[in-house]
This record gives C-alpha cells, structure tokens and sequence, in this order.
C-alpha cells in the first residue's frame, strides 16, 4: 500500500494547481506580470570582511546576466507598487543563479518586509533568508550613488538603460548586520516582448553552491512560481540557460 501523502506535500499540490490557475486567468506572470527585461554584467569583487562560505560571492570574477525590472500588482505609470529585480547570472558551464529581490527597506528590522515605492532606485532585498552553512544571510541590490537614476516608471527604466547605462550595488547581510557590498550589475540593452515574455526564474533551484533558500517563504515561493511557469509552459529557462525549472 503506498504511503500516505502528507499535508505538506497536499498543500503543495494545491499551491501548485492554484497558482497555475491564476495565471492562466490573468494571461500573465502571477507575480510582477509587468516588466522589461535587459542584457547585463554582474561584476563580484567579493564580500569585504569575513568570508561568507559562498565562492560566488566570495571571490572576483565577471558574468554575463539577464535581468527584469518589474511592477508587482502592477499599479499604472510611476504609482507606488512593490517593484521588483531579478537578475540571472550566467555561470557557464552550470546552472545559472536567479537572484529575485523586492523594494523593502535597508534596515534589519525592514529587510525581510516587501515595502511600495514610486522610484526603481532604492534598496531592494531577496526577502527571504539563505543559509550559508550555519549563516543566515539575506542578499540585496542597493542603489549606486555614482549611477544615473532608473526613474519611476518602466518606460523611464527603458530610456536610462538606452542612454546612460545605469547601475545597481550587490550587497549581502546577516539578519542584523550592514550591507556588504560584493559586486555590481549594470543594464544594458533591452530585450524584446518575445524574450521578455518566455524568461522564467527559479529563485529556490537556480542557487550557486554554498547558498541555499531558507524559511516558510522558500517553501511559498518554490511551489506558487512552479505553477506560474508550469502554466505559462515555461518549462526550460531562457536566456542562454537549458536549467530545469
């Protein structure tokens, strides 16, 4: 007699069907269905201070990415919403590494909380915590001072990437310790509709060694995100990646 299902693995099933149902209702992504994706670089210089356990944040080294600027309800033009980057790092050869982050706030107590904001520039956080070995760290992307603004709209976004090259610092955290800056990821050109469109991340399994998604929220996001792209038949992940999602 097979074994019974658990309730976890039940509501991951449910998760799962629900959330592929949502999106073939809206026809969209279920989560930040509005967005512009763009070629990139990430440059890692490597974390200052203790090493973290993770050689991709750890040591330097210059990868071509992909990335997606979005909106998560979405809101119309530069209204407040919760905005969102995902960036994917190319590590060829092996799987990429989806990093997804949420405008939140840069202190301790507001880093793990999804905050609305009008401007793309500010401090956008993974939310949910990895573990490095016994570490608990949460990544980021924070604006860079030295960088021409993203403005508050996705066609602003799309006019400072064709012109001026914009950037974003790439930091990692304790839960309550700073910002440590280990690299960058600069925008470039945009990509079209069509790539826009068939792009589809994994932030649970698309994770460099070392690093591992954490918390009732992986669990969340692993499952609504399977449904999303399952629904969207997005079943092998674009942008120069043949990974399974």
């Amino acid at each position: 007699m097979p074994p019974a299902t658990s309730v976890t693995d039940r509501a991951a099933v449910a998760l799962d069907r629900a959330s592929a149902a949502l999106t073939r209702l809206r026809r969209a992504r279920l989560l930040h269905p509005a967005g512009h994706s763009f070629a990139g670089e990430v440059t890692v210089w490597g974390a200052p201070g203790p090493p973290t356990g993770v050689p991709l944040l750890d040591e330097p080294g210059r990868f071509r990415a992909t990335l997606r600027l979005s909106k998560g309800v979405p809101t119309p033009g530069g209204w407040p919403d919760v905005l969102g980057l995902a960036v994917r790092l190319h590590r060829d050869p092996g799987r990429p590494f989806d990093l997804l982050v949420s405008s939140s706030g840069a202190a301790p107590v507001l880093r793990n909380l999804p905050l609305p904001r009008r401007r793309f520039a500010g401090t956008y956080s993974t939310i949910m915590s990895f573990r490095a070995g016994r570490r608990r760290l949460f990544l980021a992307a924070l604006a860079d001072p030295e960088s021409p603004g993203l403005g508050r709209s996705l066609s602003e976004v799309a006019a400072a990437a064709r012109t001026d090259a914009p950037r974003l610092v790439l930091a990692v955290a304790s839960a309550v310790g700073r910002w440590r800056p280990f690299g960058q990821v600069s925008i470039g050109a945009r990509l079209d509709a069509g790539e826009d469109a068939a792009l589809a991340f994994d932030p649970i399994g698309n994770l460099p060694p070392g690093l591992r998604a954490a918390g009732p929220l992986a669990w969340l996001r692993e499952h609504s995100y399977r449904g999303s792209r399952r629904a969207r038949g997005a079943e092998a992940q674009s942008g120069g990646s043949t990974a399974t999602v």
